[in-house]
């Protein structure tokens, strides 16, 4: 009789610590992304490249995010990501531990969510999920990425609410603190985007405006040369030679607006972006560049398994003096071989014309002297 005694308490207490358990987790997961890449007039001499490329379809990670249950419809959330790359084991983002995101906030059933930290902003939460991007990566998004379609940038010092769905519509507001005692703009990133779900039918839209530091010294480096400042709570967008002469700027502002429509197995989409690099009289540019760009793409879900994606992506930089363009088709082909590993072909061809700073020169990732650029990546990727 002792003995059952022992049990059912040593049961009981079990139970309890299975209840207690099942009101908080922690997941663990990630994405490795690695290729064998071709690319066609990789640098000044126009030469090509052959190599191990990673973050194609998706940027690589490992991360921890988790829930606990406060009672009435409130939770506690965090999440910890880390960016690396699988063919040297280095840090992404710079060298951040967690550059991809690091945030902690409370989540309600009946409001939404708030959150605080290292963040995506709106337009990447809301608008890009409804693009080629979210499909495809980098190589399917705009050259350079100007307006941050492949979310090259995170924001620093940041607070979001993130509301619930209303039928079908959902909103985030955010804003990113400079922390500069008495300028309080200076470096703040301030943004907000909205979507709206019918059936087959998504749309979404919104801005961002991100700010540079307001001194000149928080613009250059050791050798006096432009830099996006590390005063400003918004990582720069500056992938490429695209826009690398207005690194310099005073603010960045890029609206956005995207929208899908599913078919069956065919889904298609559009977007246009317009981005604007601002000067002040610390900028080495002295009028606004501005950067107008136009997608669309088309993916045909031949089966359960496979995938097959074609884009086109119109790029057009005016100001300081230019009117460089920039045409680019792209195509993918994904191969699901489980749940969480799937084998891809991508590829992309790009063509820059115009006169300017930028102009003439083409650039997916390589400078290079040629107006004409293509790549291929053959690649795997395995979610855990």
């Amino acid at each position: 009789m002792k003995k059952f005694a022992l049990s059912g308490l040593s049961l009981a207490l079990l139970g309890a610590a299975t209840v207690a358990h099942a009101q908080s987790s922690v997941t663990l997961y990630g994405v490795i992304d690695d290729s064998i890449q071709f690319a066609h007039n990789a640098n000044t001499s126009n030469q090509n490249f052959y190599g191990l490329v990673a973050g194609n379809l998706q940027g690589n990670r490992w991360g921890l995010k988790g829930t606990e249950d406060l009672g009435g419809g409130l939770k506690a959330v965090f999440q910890l990501e880390n960016g690396f790359s699988p063919n040297n084991g280095s840090l992404g983002q710079g060298g951040k531990m967690f550059g991809r995101q690091a945030f902690v906030g409370l989540s309600s059933d009946q409001f939404g969510t708030v959150t605080l930290g290292r963040q995506y902003d709106p337009l990447v939460d809301l608008v890009q999920a409804v693009t080629a991007d979210n499909y495809w990566g980098s190589t399917f998004s705009t050259p350079g990425d100007v307006d941050n379609n492949d979310n090259s940038s995170r924001t620093n010092n940041s607070i979001k609410f993130t509301s619930n769905t209303y039928a079908g519509f959902q909103f985030e507001a955010m804003y990113a603190f400079g922390g500069v005692a008495g300028s309080t703009g200076s470096g703040q990133t301030w943004a907000g985007a909205a979507t709206y779900a019918n059936g087959p039918f998504s749309i979404a839209a919104g801005y961002i405006r991100m700010d540079n530091g307001d001194t000149l010294a928080s613009r250059t480096n050791a050798n006096g040369a432009g830099i996006w400042s590390t005063g400003a709570t918004s990582d720069a967008t500056f992938d490429g030679a695209v826009n690398t002469p207005f690194v310099t700027a005073k603010s960045i502002g890029i609206a956005s607006v995207g929208a899908q429509y599913v078919v069956g197995p065919i889904t298609a989409g559009i977007r246009y972006s317009n981005a604007q690099y601002k000067p002040d009289a610390f900028s080495a540019f002295d009028s606004t560049e501005r950067y107008n760009i136009g997608a669309g793409f088309v993916n045909w879900q031949v089966t359960p398994a496979a995938l097959l994606g074609l884009g086109y992506t119109f790029t057009h930089g005016s100001g300081f003096g230019e009117s460089a363009t920039y045409n680019q088709v792209s195509l993918g082909g994904d191969y699901n071989l489980s749940k969480r590993t799937d084998v891809y072909l991508v590829g992309a061809y790009q063509r820059a014309s115009g006169t300017g700073v930028t102009a003439s020169v083409a650039d997916y990732g390589y400078v290079s002297n040629s107006n004409v650029q293509e790549i291929v990546s053959l690649g795997i990727r395995h979610k855990f």
